[in-house]
């Protein structure tokens, strides 16, 4: 077994938690808009939209529980649960907790959705707009880092940057069409 396949279920379990959230939160705009695609029902959109972003969670905890069973970085509890307790990139580990939390709020507040005024519940929602933003913009800071490129521990560097300044990009513009139709909406 190689001594680097916690890094990269770490690696591979982030990139996995990054598509689905991406997905989920694209799909998520899709229904809050008027285009909707064809002979779809409402119910089946909401139930894919749950489970984009329920495996979305999973494979958030699989991107860290590998990085604590990891040797490479030396990870304890403390490094993946308070922002900056890391000596291991700090500013970037730090980030990736803060949507970590702002992940759990989203998923367990739709979990209790009947049990929360509409109002309130949609306000939390919304914060998965700059979760995407958070988590692009991580998952873009990880491709740049000179820590990834191939050969180093696997994965990243020059072909890999430019790929994710452009999702990093796509992710801004779409948090921002997603708050402007939020606010169009809130408007009416």
């Amino acid at each position: 077994m190689s001594s680097q396949l916690w890094w990269y279920c770490a690696r591979a379990g982030g990139i996995v938690a990054w598509g689905l959230l991406s997905a989920s939160v694209l799909w998520g705009l899709v229904m809050s808009t008027k285009v909707k695609p064809p002979r779809v029902r409402p119910a089946w959109m909401l139930d894919l939209h749950r489970f984009l972003g329920g495996l979305a969670t999973i494979f958030t905890g699989v991107h860290i529980g590998s990085i604590l069973l990891d040797s490479y970085t030396h990870f304890g509890l403390a490094d993946v649960l308070v922002p900056f307790a890391s000596a291991w990139h700090p500013d970037r580990v730090a980030w990736g907790i803060v949507a970590l939390y702002v992940l759990l709020t989203v998923e367990l507040t739709s979990l209790a959705r009947r049990y929360l005024p509409n109002k309130i519940w949609r306000r939390i929602h919304v914060a998965s707009l700059p979760l995407y933003g958070l988590a692009t913009d991580r998952r873009a800071r990880d491709a740049a880092s000179p820590d990834h490129v191939r050969g180093d521990r696997g994965g990243g560097g020059p072909d890999d940057r430019a790929g994710f300044r452009a999702a990093q990009a796509a992710a801004i513009g779409t948090a921002r069409a997603g708050h402007a139709n939020h606010a169009d909406r809130s408007a009416a």
